[in-house]
């Protein structure tokens, strides 16, 4: 008789939630700042970019650094917890905003966080796990984060209609869960202890960073590549807002993307447990080529929607897999600086995506952008041919 397998450690399930709460506290406050901006403190539409840019810079910037520190370190949580106190912290400088530059230094702090903590928990995951479980670990993780940035935009739909637009009330109460977040990481995550004998070494040094095998930056190029083809998902609002969706039903967009990552996420991230990763990228692949079509095709209607809904389930099959894919390739101790340069790496091909999207999307209209990302697609879908790629998948 076939042995079930062990479940995940009480940890994996706190990192999960903890994730849960601190989207609900930031997407409470991200899916409202634009409007608050503009409509709220009067900003241009230049300043709401520059913002935002330098915020998700800021972010950049800090996973490589912090990765890297939680390596020298050997300790992961201390810099999670630090990264979601900020986050935390950063949530009542919302509430008490009354200009622009206030925003963008509550911005900047927030994104200071989320970039500190990014890589020592995705670090963290792997070590509370077997290597077995990893992609179940990571799924679930994924899982529950989402469920938060689909709870946070509708609680926050919900009290702007009931308290009259009062966004500085809805901020205040976006503090709640950010706050809970942090407790539950304090008390809730046992790190485990680092093997005995094992030395504390400078990860960037030349010696060290050349254990860093080739397999590993496969998977860096790869989830650029990935995400190249993969641009902001503000592009689905807007193909659903030229196809006559109205402006206050526009988080639903985002809302049944997040749906469907959040129910795919744990099951696929076991699934890679046992399949091959590269099928199952190359599934993940397939899904977005038909999710591109579909969006090219259409901009209102059930094509539309199920291109909202193959994108979400791209993301489900894909996102835990590549950090899987990660934790892997990498060393143990080198794994914080693994996941800092992986995330770098695919967050800048995020903003190059996102650039060239909307310049396609100026120039020759939304169906060239989609068409585009299918054809990106193609691409990572030739890039995975590779044999070397091959022999870093399991059962490739």
């Amino acid at each position: 008789m076939e042995r079930a397998a062990p479940r995940l450690p009480a940890s994996i399930w706190a990192l999960g939630f903890v994730s849960l709460l601190m989207d609900v506290s930031s997407e409470m406050i991200h899916s409202l700042l634009p409007v608050f901006l503009v409509s709220g403190l009067g900003a241009s539409m230049v300043a709401v970019g520059v913002i935002e840019g330098l915020a998700e810079a800021t972010a950049l910037v800090m996973k490589v650094f912090s990765g890297a520190w939680s390596d020298w370190l050997g300790k992961r949580k201390p810099l999670a917890v630090l990264g979601y106190g900020l986050g935390a912290v950063s949530k009542p400088l919302f509430a008490l905003a009354t200009s622009t530059g206030m925003v963008l230094g509550a911005r900047l702090i927030d994104r200071v966080g989320k970039g500190l903590r990014g890589a020592p928990r995705d670090a963290l995951v792997a070590d509370l796990v077997a290597p077995q479980q990893r992609g179940a670990a990571y799924g679930l993780r994924q899982s529950l984060d989402t469920v938060g940035a689909f709870l946070g935009p509708l609680i926050a739909v919900a009290l702007m209609l009931l308290w009259a637009d009062d966004f500085h009330a809805v901020f205040w109460v976006a503090v709640i869960p950010g706050l809970l977040s942090v407790a539950l990481l304090a008390f809730g995550v046992r790190e485990p202890e680092a093997p005995a004998g094992t030395k504390r070494v400078n990860p960037i040094r030349r010696e060290n960073l050349r254990q860093l095998a080739p397999a590993y930056w496969w998977v860096v190029g790869l989830g650029a590549v990935f995400t190249l083809a993969r641009f902001s998902e503000a592009f689905l609002v807007l193909r659903a807002q030229q196809g006559g969706l109205a402006i206050a039903w526009a988080p639903l967009v985002l809302i049944a993307m997040n749906v469907v990552y959040s129910v795919g996420a744990y099951p696929f991230g076991k699934l890679a447990d046992t399949v091959s990763h590269r099928k199952l990228l190359a599934i993940g692949l397939a899904v977005l080529i038909a999710a591109d079509l579909a969006l090219a095709a259409a901009d209102r209607g059930v094509l539309l929607w199920a291109g909202i809904a193959l994108w979400g389930l791209h993301m489900a099959l894909t996102q835990g897999l590549l950090a899987t894919m990660v934790a892997d390739t990498a060393p143990a101790q080198l794994r914080g600086t693994a996941f800092g340069v992986f995330n770098l790496a695919s967050g800048i091909a995020l903003l190059l995506a996102s650039g060239l999207a909307g310049w396609l999307w100026d120039r020759f209209g939304a169906p060239a952008t989609f068409a585009a990302g299918a054809l990106l697609c193609v691409l990572a879908l030739g890039l995975m041919a590779s044999p070397r790629l091959a022999r870093s998948g399991r059962g490739a």
